[in-house]
């Protein structure tokens, strides 16, 4: 290799290498360790391996209980291998610094980075699963009075004291995403702050720029009530909300569900297309990024439908219907809807247990086939769908 140009080895050779190998190659030289770290050589190998589709996609799961209630060790990320060709994976533990921390998880990945929060007046935590780098930011003004009123609960618990308004608060999820035109990083939270308290609008959006370290208040806010039971969706450089028609961020069969975006560049809200989803319950319906397109899933009693969205056209398409009870059996066991992850090679379709966390499953839309990919040992688990990469936030 010494006989070669540094530059033919960076962009024929280095470039087009797995994660996994470029952090082992970064011990061969200081030249080669510069290399890898340099922020545009991280961009450049990110951008080819998802144009080419060289390397495999990975999913992050993150548990959502502490090991007691299944007499288990608590774990709090694992790593779980996608091979569309496979019939079984097998799940890896990613050692962490915070073990003794539960954290909930940002619906939808960023260049590889996956975003932790906690209803609490902790630090959120941007986490890079296949480099273990992670840095924290400091909590934005809703967790810090969700934090208080539980911590006012938890006292009135102790006396004996009642308190019904303790917890009758929106209990949204944060967004995680990056400003396509200047690359700067982005969480976002967005609520219904009527009953919160925090002022008279009907939301409120706080956004923390990872640019500048700091939180602000995004004015104007949201022009509608969003559904506070459905975590937002990252896609292309904005960020998707369902949206709500009670005050409470809850479903109302009085109202229609469509769909809200929010660009991350210009800070600006609107609606998009209506959707033939429009009336659907809130436990039926769910967002999710497929294969870089913004798609619904929808229960329709033992079917679930997926929609996808045609920005050019302003319209929804229907892309794939999932036969439930096939799904069931392979889990063993009745669930709610599925939560469609990925698509994979050959328009496979990778979905798992909402409601366990631990059963993911494919669907062939060709063969009409459907396949237990993986059982993994994390009962209660959130999953996210990433592509490995050596991308950080500086």
């Amino acid at each position: 290799m010494e006989f070669l140009p540094h530059d033919v080895i960076e962009y024929h050779i280095l470039e087009r290498l797995d994660v996994e190998t470029l952090l082992r190659f970064k011990s061969v030289s200081k030249q080669w360790n510069s290399t890898i770290q340099s922020p545009n050589f991280k961009k450049r190998q990110l951008i080819y391996h998802r144009r080419q589709s060289r390397q495999d996609p990975y999913v992050l799961l993150v548990s959502v209980h502490d090991g007691s209630a299944h007499n288990s060790v608590y774990e709090a990320l694992r790593t779980l291998p996608v091979d569309s060709s496979s019939s079984s994976s097998v799940s890896a533990q990613i050692p962490t610094c915070w073990e003794n921390k539960l954290y909930q998880v940002c619906n939808t990945s960023c260049d590889g980075l996956i975003c932790l929060y906690d209803f609490d007046d902790m630090p959120s935590i941007v986490v890079n699963p296949a480099t273990r780098w992670h840095r924290t930011f400091p909590p934005c003004n809703y967790q810090l009075v969700a934090a208080e009123r539980s911590k006012r609960y938890a006292e009135k618990i102790k006396r004996g004291e009642e308190d019904d308004d303790a917890y009758n608060y929106p209990i949204p999820s944060p967004g995680f995403g990056k400003d396509k035109i200047n690359g700067t990083y982005k969480s976002v939270w967005l609520y219904n702050s009527a009953k919160l308290g925090v002022n008279n609008n009907t939301s409120t959006c706080e956004v923390f720029d990872f640019a500048t370290n700091s939180w602000r208040y995004l004015v104007p806010a949201s022009p509608c009530l969003i559904l506070h039971t459905q975590a937002p969706v990252y896609l292309d450089g904005s960020l998707y909300w369902f949206t709500a028609s009670s005050d409470d961020g809850e479903y109302s069969n009085d109202g229609e569900t469509m769909v809200l975006s929010l660009d991350l560049h210009t800070e600006t809200f609107q609606i998009i297309a209506k959707a033939p989803f429009l009336h659907a319950s809130d436990l039926k319906i769910n967002m999710s990024n497929l294969n870089d397109r913004l798609c619904v899933s929808e229960e329709k009693g033992l079917n679930q439908v997926i929609w996808s969205f045609d920005s050019h056209h302003k319209t929804w398409n229907q892309i794939y219907s999932i036969d439930l009870t096939i799904a069931f059996s392979l889990c063993g066991r009745p669930m709610l809807a599925l939560v469609p992850l990925a698509v994979l090679d050959k328009d496979k379709l990778l979905f798992y247990s909402r409601e366990f966390g631990d059963a993911f499953v494919t669907h062939d839309p060709i063969t009409k086939s459907y396949v237990l990919a993986a059982q993994t040992p994390n009962r209660d688990a959130y999953a996210v769908y990433y592509f490995p990469s050596l991308i950080s936030i500086l």
